[in-house]
Order: C-alpha cells, then structure tokens, then sequence
C-alpha cells in the first residue's frame, strides 16, 4: 500500500496553517510576518503546525514588499456597482501612473472579507484601501494593523486620526439638496435613507432632517424610510412612500441607485417625474443620465477620489519604509448640485 505524500509547499497555504494551528487566519499570518504582538505560545504553536504542514511563506509577495514598486489592495463590499466601477477606473489610472501593482478583492460576511484579506496579505500588499461600507469597519481596519498593513478609506463620515482618508461632506451635500427642493416650493418631502451601516447615509439623512428643521417643517415618521444603497431597497422604500395617504411631493434617496428605482415605480403607478413627484439622488453615478428623466443629484468625484486614494496610499508606504509614522492626511473633496429634469415645482392642487 503507496504512503500518502507529505503535502508540499505548493498546495499549503496559511489558511491550512491556521486551521492547523487553530487559530485565525489573521494570527497565522502576523506570526509569520514576525508581528511582535504575537504571544510566545502562540507564535509556537503556529510555527510547530507550519512545519508539520511543511509550509512555506510566499516568497513572490516578500519580495514585492522590499523592493520599491508598491502593491496595494483594494478590498470591497459594496452593492453599488456604478459607484465601484467609477471608483476602480480612479484606483486603476492612478495605479498605471505611479506603476503600483493593484490587486482587487471582493467579499461579503465576516468569513468571506478575512479569506479575501488573507489573499491579499499573501500576496504582499503593502496597503489595502478600503471602500465603503468597508471603511466603517473598525474591526476590519484593526485587523489589516495588526498585519502591519496601511489603510486609506474611502467616503468615510467618521475618519480615524491616524488613518488617511478621502471624501466629501455629507451633511452638506444632503442639506443643499434638500435646500434645493425647498427652494422649488416642495414642503412634503420624504427621505430614502442609505446603509445604516455606512456613515455618510447617517451625516445624509441628518442633512436632510436639519434643513427642513431650519425651514420649520416638521418631517412625518412615515415620509422617513430604510433603504441600503440598492435598487431593490429604493423599489420597497418608493412602494411605501407613494402609497401613503399624505404621499409626499418630493423624495430625496440617499443614493442615484435608490433614486433610479423611485422613478420606476412612479412611472408603474402612473405618476409623472417631475410633474406629480419630484425625484433627487446623490453621487452622479452613470445611471443618473441613463433614465428618464435624467436625475438631479449630488455629484461626488468618485473617480477622482479613487485616484487621491493611490496617492494617499503611496505617501503613507513612503512614510512607512523611511521609518516615519503615519501621517493621518484627511482630504475633503468638492462636491456640487447637479440640477436636471427629475426636479421640479410641486404640482398644483
């Protein structure tokens, strides 16, 4: 009877080093990388089931991280797939002028984002940025730290001093918007509100509600609804909102997404855009001038922003390598209100 081969380096990875040793893939790959807030048992016992495994580091991703080309990750869970894709076209440009390595993760749960950063730290990255809803995450920008890996957030609403960031102000841009309605003559306005769990749709949905405080309107509960930054959420939020009995006259969404989907089912319930319903999104994502008719909306340099984020990463590595701490710039880009053919006076009774 043949023996069953030792497994060789070529087919283990840290994961099976980590399932070994029973611990993260987190831990097994700080030990590895010689993390000095690794316990001495730990570290042991990580060290004794690489060796069973016959393990051997990716010397490829070693390489990269000691020579002065940058490899950087961009690891995401976003269900906006306009909004990521002018986001990577900034990253990827960026990346091609500076002549960093991008390399790109998607994921979803808990356990899918720590196999997807595993990968990345496998591969050597130097920094991983962090789209939203992930650059909310304390537990994920923790966890890249403890790997000694720099992180750059993106669209965040509540930056982290020592980690660099980029966006715009969301309280602001929902508070013009909401203004811009007022302006047209609506009072009933409803609010689509984003992911609780991404902060901009917090600092958006208290822009709205301050503004129309200030005018002296009070908001009905109903005319505030949930919504996650998808077309599907926008499409149960706009059901609710347009059958009300007090249906309201305007409805800002927490994204162009959300928006796009309000103006389906207005056009479904025989409502017409902007004549019975005015209709706002926020981000001038492609879809706000694919429908009909086109979107008024926030517009956000996403692109623009997916390039600072490369050059904000590319700074901290320079910090890092040349021994210097992090540098925690925070940039805050301009946005403006664009006005088209989804907005209007509200109609006469």
């Amino acid at each position: 009877m043949a023996k069953t081969k030792r497994r060789t380096s070529q087919t283990v990875t840290i994961l099976d080093v980590a399932s070994r040793a029973g611990v993260s893939p987190m831990t097994a790959s700080r030990v590895m990388n010689n993390n000095p807030r690794v316990g001495e048992a730990m570290r042991d016992r990580v060290l004794a089931a690489a060796a069973e495994l016959n393990y051997r580091p990716n010397l490829a991703g070693r390489s990269l991280r000691s020579s002065n080309a940058a490899r950087i990750g961009l690891l995401y869970s976003n269900p906006s797939a306009a909004y990521l894709n002018q986001l990577m076209i900034g990253v990827l440009e960026e990346g091609s002028l500076s002549g960093a390595q991008i390399l790109v993760e998607k994921c979803s749960g808990i356990r899918s984002q720590r196999a997807a950063m595993q990968r990345l730290l496998d591969t050597g990255v130097d920094g991983v940025i962090l789209p939203p809803p992930l650059c909310d995450s304390r537990q994920t920008k923790r966890e890249l730290d403890l790997a000694n890996i720099t992180v750059v957030a993106v669209a965040t609403g509540a930056p982290v001093a020592d980690v660099s960031s980029v966006r715009i102000d969301d309280y602001q841009g929902a508070s013009a918007m909401t203004q811009h309605l007022l302006d047209l003559g609506h009072t009933a306005i409803a609010l689509i509100k984003g992911d609780p769990k991404h902060t901009p749709a917090v600092l958006r949905a208290q822009g709205f509600i301050d503004t129309m405080a200030r005018a002296g309107l009070t908001v009905p509960a109903e005319h505030i609804v949930p919504g996650l930054f998808t077309y599907r959420s926008g499409l149960a939020a706009a059901s609710t909102l347009l059958k009300l009995k007090n249906r309201p006259t305007a409805i800002l969404s927490s994204n162009d997404d959300m928006a796009a989907a309000v103006v389906a089912v207005a056009h479904g319930m025989g409502l017409r855009v902007p004549g019975d319903l005015s209709v706002t999104g926020f981000d001038d994502t492609p879809v706000a001038t694919t429908i009909w008719p086109t979107l008024t909306t926030i517009h956000q340099p996403v692109t623009a922003m997916g390039r600072t984020a490369v050059r904000l990463m590319l700074e901290e590595i320079r910090r890092k390598r040349s021994g210097k701490p992090k540098a925690g710039n925070h940039q805050v880009m301009k946005y403006s209100l664009v006005k088209r053919e989804s907005s209007a006076t509200p109609p006469r009774d």
